[in-house]
C-alpha cells in the first residue's frame, strides 16, 4: 500500500491510471505526466476516441498514432490496451488500478457503472487510492448522467452569454481551445493536490468529484457578482469584458494591418496623462493637452472625438513599435497575435516555452510546461503509440496486484 509522501513538485514516483477518454481527464493526466508522473492511459481496442479526431500529421491521415488532437492532450503517457468488455480485460484493468496512487475518470455515473467501475468500492478496497472524477455534471445530482461537450458546458455554465460582439443580433460566440475542458481539468489538478496533501497526513485516499458544470459556473468573471448584488445583467462586447453598459472600443488597427488592444479607461487620470504625453511627443495631441481635458466629465463628453484621434494615431504606426513604446511608457497595450505567431514569440523563446520532442527520428515542437520551478521543471515527452506499453505494463502489474491483494504492499511511490 501507500508508503510515504510523494514529491508533489515533480510527481516523482506517482503512478496514475487514466481511464478518461476526453480532454477533461486527458488534460489532467498530461499535467501530471509532463511533470514526471507515470501516467498509464488505458485504452479500448482500437484506441481512445481522440485518436480518431484530426487534424493529422501530413501523410498519416486516419492513423491513430498520428492524430494531432491526441498528441495535444496525451504527451508523456504510456498506452495500455485493455478489452474491458471481457472478464480477462476487467481483471487486467483492476490489476492496474491496484498498483495506482491516482485514478482519473471522466465518465458519468451511468457510464462508470456500465464499464464496471465503482469509485467508492475502489477507494474502500485500496485505501491509498485517490480517484479523481472530472465529469460533465459531477457524480451526484439530477443532471449527473446528462451528456455534455465543451460548447454545451460553456452555454449551460453561463460563460457563453458574455462572449461575443457589440451587435447583439449576432448570437454568443464560443471561445476556442476547449476552454471548459481546460478549466475543469485545472480544478481537477487543484483537487488532486489537496487530496495528496491530505494523504501525506492520513495515509488515506478519497474521491475527488469535479463537475465541469460547477467549474464553469464559478468562472463567469463579473457576471455572478453583478447579478447577485445589484441584480444587473452584463452585455457582451467585442474583445473586451462584458459590462452592464457599453464601454469604449478597445481594438485599433495599425499601419501594418495588425490590430492592438488598448482599453482607454477615461477615469484613470494617470493613464490619460501618459497617453497625452505620448501623442504630444509625435505632434498629435492637438487640444487634448488643454487643461479642460483634465476633467473626467469633459473627457467623457468628448469621447467620440478622442476615439477618432486615437484611431488616426495608431493607423500611422507599426504595431510592433506601438507595443514597444506603450510598454516602455507603462501602458497596458498588446498586439492581437494569431496562434501561429506564438511559435516565433521572442518572450516565449527566451523562456524556452516551446520544446522539441523526438518523434520517430524527427523533432516535433510542442508547448512546454505551464509551470516553472526553481528545482527543475518538467517537459513533455512523446505521446504514446497505441498499445505500445501493454505487454510490459501488464506483466509488471500482475505481480504487484497479487501482492496488494495479499496485503504485502505495492511500493510504487518513493
Amino acid at each position: 500500500m501507500w508508503q510515504g509522501p510523494v514529491d508533489t513538485l515533480t510527481y516523482s514516483g506517482l503512478r496514475v491510471v487514466e481511464l478518461a477518454d476526453d480532454p477533461r481527464g486527458e488534460i489532467l493526466g498530461k499535467l501530471l505526466a509532463d511533470q514526471g508522473a507515470d501516467v498509464i492511459k488505458v485504452e479500448p481496442v482500437g484506441g481512445s476516441r481522440g485518436r480518431r479526431v484530426g487534424p493529422w500529421v501530413r501523410g498519416h491521415e486516419g492513423d491513430p498514432d498520428f492524430s494531432l488532437n491526441f498528441w495535444t492532450y496525451n504527451t508523456s503517457k504510456r498506452s495500455v490496451v485493455v478489452d474491458a468488455t471481457t472478464a480477462e480485460g476487467r481483471t487486467e484493468r483492476d490489476d492496474l488500478i491496484a498498483t495506482a496512487d491516482v485514478l482519473i475518470t471522466s465518465d458519468t455515473p451511468d457510464g462508470l457503472t456500465a464499464a464496471g467501475i465503482d469509485l467508492q468500492e475502489l477507494t474502500d478496497r485500496h485505501q491509498h487510492l485517490i480517484a479523481v472524477s472530472v465529469s460533465p455534471y459531477g457524480l451526484t445530482g439530477p443532471w449527473a448522467n446528462r451528456r455534455s461537450s465543451d460548447l454545451v458546458a460553456l452555454a449551460s455554465g453561463g460563460i457563453l452569454m458574455s462572449c461575443g460582439y457589440d451587435d447583439h443580433s449576432i448570437p454568443p460566440i464560443r471561445p476556442g481551445g476547449n476552454q471548459s475542458m481546460q478549466i475543469a481539468a485545472s480544478f481537477g489538478h487543484t483537487g488532486l493536490l489537496l487530496a495528496l496533501l491530505e494523504r501525506q497526513m492520513s495515509g488515506l485516499g478519497q474521491i475527488v468529484d469535479v463537475s465541469m458544470h460547477e467549474a464553469i459556473a464559478v468562472s463567469g468573471e463579473l457576471a455572478n457578482p453583478y447579478w447577485f448584488y445589484p441584480r444587473v445583467l452584463l452585455q457582451r462586447q467585442t474583445c473586451r469584458h462584458a459590462q452592464p453598459s457599453p464601454t469604449s472600443p478597445a481594438l485599433f488597427e495599425c499601419a501594418d494591418g495588425v490590430q492592438v488592444y488598448f482599453a482607454l479607461i477615461l477615469s484613470d487620470t494617470k493613464t490619460w496623462g501618459i497617453l497625452v504625453d505620448w501623442l504630444d511627443s509625435l505632434g498629435m495631441a492637438l487640444d487634448l493637452a488643454d487643461e479642460e481635458y483634465l476633467q473626467l466629465s469633459h473627457r467623457q463628453e468628448n469621447f467620440p472625438y478622442i476615439q477618432t484621434l486615437l484611431e488616426s494615431f495608431f493607423l500611422m504606426q507599426d504595431s510592433g513599435a506601438v507595443y514597444t513604446e506603450a510598454q516602455r511608457r507603462g501602458l497596458p497595450l498588446g498586439p492581437i497575435s494569431a496562434p501561429e505567431d506564438l511559435v516565433e514569440d521572442p518572450h516565449l523563446a527566451a523562456r524556452g516555452y516551446f520544446v522539441d520532442v523526438p518523434m520517430d527520428g524527427e523533432s516535433v515542437k510542442f508547448p512546454g510546461s505551464p509551470f516553472s520551478f526553481s528545482y527543475g521543471t518538467g517537459a513533455p515527452t512523446s505521446p504514446p503509440k497505441l498499445g505500445a506499453d501493454t505487454e510490459a505494463v501488464l506483466a509488471q502489474t500482475k505481480s504487484s496486484a497479487a501482492e496488494a491483494t495479499a496485503g504485502v504492499g505495492i511500493g510504487v511511490m518513493s
